[in-house]
């Protein structure tokens, strides 16, 4: 059945609060907590006894105090009379916050990951129209690397190494794109890590399995440059052939060859034409009989050129 001994109580006076004798003597670095509260307000009220000891809550009690409250709401709680409840108060307070997991940090980190690189690309548009900077909403002085600072608002710290990692175990783990084998190990990785296991060992194993995953397989090479190999040869085979007729080429009148005039024209139009296509587009959608025929005439015209070479070679020799 419900709990009906606690009550809430709005505009309770920060001076009627007593603060009894506490094991906790230092709150800490309490800036984080006062720009939470400053930019959310106090999300959890402290708890009092009806006569005003303070039960838990201590730290915001004492942030609230810096930010220069008079009044805040508060829990009134009965049934706490005596210093054993009040002890066993405070313990619970220091002991049963339950801590985020490394899965729940790096989802939260993701989030204001987000939210922060969102920000500064508002301040900087803010600063490019002629503004202050200052985004509405945005905290005044909040500057660097939204990764750092993600990571600083979850765990004081700005490293943000195993965040980074979980998260890409997370898109490992739950994109469609991501191979079978690589999908059931970041699963296996999560469910790991969420048991207590560092991360770094586990996702670098991963890591490693999804890097292979993206190499081309061998035997998929082995065909490639089999079929490079055959064009190739087959281009080879038919510049043979002709090669030695083309050296005596006649140019009398009953010759199939079209005209010097004709070759100009060809090499002229042909000109710069490697600038005018993408190489990665062609490499992506030429069908394999429009490589072979690009191929084979390619290696055509090397040979062709070849023979240009050594004629000319002999024509000067010759006169």
């Amino acid at each position: 059945m419900p709990d009906t001994r606690g009550h809430i109580k709005l505009d309770r006076a920060l001076d009627s609060v007593t603060v009894g004798v506490r094991h906790r003597k230092d709150p800490g670095d309490l800036k984080p907590l006062m720009e939470s509260i400053e930019r959310l307000g106090l999300l959890q009220p402290i708890t009092i006894t009806p006569e005003g000891v303070l039960v838990c809550g201590w730290r915001r009690l004492e942030a609230v105090r810096r930010l220069g409250w008079r009044t805040m709401n508060v829990w009134v709680r009965s049934g706490i009379s005596d210093r054993l409840s009040l002890l066993l108060g405070e313990q619970d307070e220091n002991q049963l916050h339950k801590p985020l997991n490394e899965l729940e940090k790096a989802a939260l980190y993701r989030e204001l990951k987000a939210l922060r690189a969102e920000d500064a690309e508002r301040r900087m548009q803010a600063t490019q129209f002629g503004g202050s900077g200052s985004a509405p909403g945005a905290e005044p002085g909040e500057t660097g690397d939204a990764r750092s600072q993600a990571a600083m608002a979850i765990t004081g710290k700005a490293s943000y190494n195993t965040h980074e990692r979980v998260c890409a175990l997370m898109d490992w783990a739950s994109r469609k794109a991501t191979p079978p084998e690589i999908r059931a190990l970041a699963n296996d990785a999560l469910q790991r890590i969420e048991q207590g296991e560092p991360v770094k060992p586990i996702y670098l194993k991963v890591k490693e399995a999804f890097d292979q995953a993206q190499q081309p397989q061998p035997e998929e090479e082995t065909d490639l440059a089999r079929l490079a190999r055959e064009a190739r040869e087959r281009a080879e085979r038919e510049v043979r052939d002709k090669g030695r007729k083309n050296l005596k080429r006649s140019h009398g009148p009953g010759s199939h060859f079209r005209s010097v005039r004709s070759f100009n024209l060809t090499w002229t139009e042909l000109d710069g034409w490697t600038e005018l296509y993408d190489v990665d587009a062609l490499a992506a959608q030429l069908s394999r009989t429009d490589w072979e025929r690009f191929d084979r005439v390619v290696t055509a015209t090397i040979a062709f050129r070849d023979q240009l070479v050594a004629s000319r070679r002999h024509a000067a020799t010759s006169a």
